[in-house]
């Protein structure tokens, strides 16, 4: 296992021990780029009422490439990137099918801050 793959699954650890099934997860969009084809969002939890940035942990588990500053560099349009941000991870997280026979990708919510 490369340092890459090592430090994915040490961040996907982490998240798991954080994020269970249920819980909502909080992005702020940061930057869009002038063609509207990249966006910097940040993920953020609120445990005991404070907040947590998780933009680290997450860009490693989903290999996606952090921006410069703040937030996850998310590539795309034409769809709500956050809930697309989101899906990833707990697709990333909860891999598989649910009891109810959805995809583990809804098994997080997604709202905006």
């Amino acid at each position: 296992m490369n340092k890459k793959e090592k430090e994915r699954e040490e961040a996907i650890a982490k998240l798991r021990e954080i994020l269970k099934a249920g819980d909502t997860v909080y992005t702020i969009l940061r930057h869009v780029s002038k063609s509207g084809m990249l966006r910097h969002i940040s993920v953020f939890t609120f445990p005991g009422g404070e907040p947590m940035q998780w933009d680290y942990n997450v860009a490693r588990a989903l290999d996606w490439p952090l921006a410069k500053g703040n937030g996850i560099k998310v590539d795309g349009a034409g769809m709500d990137m956050g809930f697309h941000l989101v899906y990833c991870l707990s697709a990333t997280l909860f891999p598989g099918v649910n009891e109810n026979g959805k995809s583990g990708g809804y098994a997080l919510k997604q709202r905006w801050l």
